[in-house]
């Protein structure tokens, strides 16, 4: 029965393609903490104004 999986497996290799290079990944988290940088410093002094 062994035999007959591996068989059955072929050999096959299920590939599945990046829509993006991998270092693309981390520049648009890189980019997207730092716009959430951005937005927290500009309320920064908010409750002072209140």
């Amino acid at each position: 029965m062994r035999s007959s999986l591996v068989a059955l497996e072929g050999g096959h290799e299920i590939v599945n393609q990046l829509p993006v290079p991998p270092i693309m990944y981390g520049v648009i988290a890189l980019v997207a903490l730092l716009f959430l940088l951005l937005v927290a410093h500009a309320f920064r002094s908010v409750h002072t104004r209140h």
